[in-house]
């Protein structure tokens, strides 16, 4: 039974892998990176967020994300904001949303690409069943 577990695992992880390699290439074509671009995606989504949040929204630590942050901010595509207390607010600049907007077209066609080996009904089932697993309880006792 472990081992199919195990396979299981390292079948996603692959998948997980390819499709990074895939974005993170194609990005480049745009001037960005799959890091950058998860980034202005998080702050799209949530405009005012703080580092915290964001690090947490892009499966990154504080310290990562604050370097990340950075380095947007210095290109012109992430503007940084005071917020309540010590809170630092974030959101895109205009030039942000352009690179965004780019960035959603090139995602579109590398994904397309790397699931075009599954039929829409098998993709809307992996969908669901990926949703199911990072809802439920994680195997460390914290929530996904």
């Amino acid at each position: 039974m472990h081992g199919e577990l195990q396979e299981l695992g390292r079948a996603v992880k692959q998948a997980q892998y390819r499709q990074h390699r895939a974005l993170d290439s194609a990005l480049t074509a745009i001037g960005t990176t799959l890091a950058q671009w998860d980034a202005l995606r998080a702050i799209s989504r949530s405009p005012g967020a703080s580092a915290r949040e964001l690090a947490a929204a892009t499966f990154q630590t504080g310290q990562a994300f604050g370097t990340l942050v950075g380095r947007l901010a210095a290109q012109g595509l992430v503007e940084r904001r005071p917020g309540h207390g010590r809170r630092i607010e974030h959101h895109l600049t205009p030039a942000g949303e352009r690179v965004l907007t780019a960035g959603h077209k090139v995602a579109d066609e590398v994904l397309a690409d790397c699931f075009a080996a599954l039929p829409d009904v098998d993709r809307a089932t992996l969908l669901d069943l990926l949703r199911r697993l990072t809802t439920e309880r994680d195997t460390y006792g914290g929530t996904a």
